[in-house]
């Protein structure tokens, strides 16, 4: 079957998974899409840039894939001479409505932010089928969508939430681990096994990801006196928390890498070479850049909320969830105290289930029967 992939913002994670499932598909898929910026232009105006391409384009898809960041009620009414009888998936990588928006945003300051959260509400109302990355971001937006109609004066059609929820599933994000491992290469941390430990933050620069406490808990361990590098990754934007540039100057020399690194290989070889991936993020509906840190062999200290104890089996959440600040400290300190044990340690197994060699064939059974009726 033809399934046509339509993403308004093509860039990070929404592009490999795209450009992911494309390859990995046992069916033909496309993908039409617009450069990965302005995401709220991206939001109102995508759909109606991506509609007048649909009507260009001389084959018609058995199935229209879309993600959240198109507004799929415009793109239909645009295109229905076309796509009336094609079905749609809609595959939501975050939301609007629960996504928690920096308190400087100038629309939340202006409290027009609302509008996004109704485009995702219309968007799922209209698709055949709505896939969520994770069990917690279903569940949610599925809650955050009933306190948001409920703010409504009257008609805030309360049945919808239902109605979307009888046809949402969880699909998680499919992830090339064997490009990712290649890059990274077969090099081992036994050729230094004196080395410093090297922390790793390799997530957007962003204030959703509590920077704050990750560089708050780093300082704390400088003071005691331990011994760490740190390699500060991840896409970082002309405006960002000013918690990196006082970080960077605070630790000094501890900081080995500063920056964003847009070469894939150099990226991967980082996380390998990393020890510790302590998480502090206060959003995250699926968490890619942490299952990459574990799929080369880092050792996370996650936060027991957010979607990630869905990463890994129940038994092991003592061992590697915190619950606090304090927690937090401890178990790091305690990792760079016990570095020989976690050098040798591996999780990798628990995220095999994210790769696309295990999901395209369930993402293709999904969209089968999508398109069967």
């Amino acid at each position: 079957m033809n399934i046509l992939i339509v993403e308004p913002y093509f860039t990070g994670s929404h592009a490999s998974w795209a450009e992911g499932y494309r390859e990995w598909s046992r069916h033909d898929v496309e993908i039409l899409s617009l450069e990965g910026r302005y995401w709220k232009w991206r939001m109102h105006g995508g759909a109606v840039t991506l509609a007048a391409r649909f009507i260009e384009e001389a084959n018609l898809p058995d199935l229209i894939l879309a993600t959240d960041m198109l507004d799929l009620t415009t793109f239909l009414s645009l295109t229905r001479p076309r796509s009336s009888s094609v079905p749609t998936a809609l595959y939501f990588h975050e939301n609007q409505l629960t996504y928690p928006w920096s308190p400087d945003d100038r629309d939340v300051k202006k409290e027009r932010d609302g509008h996004y959260g109704f485009i995702n509400f219309s968007s799922a109302m209209s698709a055949d089928r709505v896939f969520f990355n994770s069990r917690y971001h279903m569940g949610s937006f599925l809650t955050g969508l009933e306190v948001f109609l409920k703010g409504f004066p009257d008609h805030n059609e309360l049945a919808s939430v239902g109605l979307i929820e009888a046809r949402s599933a969880v699909l998680p994000v499919g992830m090339d681990f064997e490009r990712l491992e290649s890059a990274a290469g077969e090099e081992t941390v036994d050729a230094e096994p004196s080395r410093a430990p090297l922390i790793l933050w390799n997530h957007r620069w962003e204030y959703d990801k509590n920077p704050g406490d990750f560089f708050r808990a780093l300082y704390i361990l400088e003071e005691r006196g331990l011994e760490f590098e740190v390699a500060v990754l991840g896409e970082n934007f002309k405006k960002r928390p000013v918690e990196f540039d006082e970080a960077r100057e605070r630790l000094g020399k501890r900081v080995v890498h500063f920056g964003f690194v847009e070469d894939f290989g150099s990226y991967a070889r980082w996380l390998k070479r990393a020890d510790i991936a302590p998480v502090t993020s206060n959003h995250d509906f699926f968490g890619c850049s942490v299952v990459e840190a574990i799929r080369c062999g880092c050792h996370p200290i996650l936060p027991r909320r957010l979607a990630f104890p869905e990463h890994l089996p129940t038994e092991l959440h003592e061992a590697y969830f915190y619950d606090g600040f304090d927690d937090l400290v401890s178990r790091l300190e305690s990792a760079i105290a016990n570095i020989a044990d976690i050098r040798t340690a591996s999780l990798k197994d628990h995220v095999a289930k994210y790769g696309w060699d295990v999901l395209a064939p369930i993402y293709d059974e999904e969209m089968e029967k999508i398109a069967s009726g």
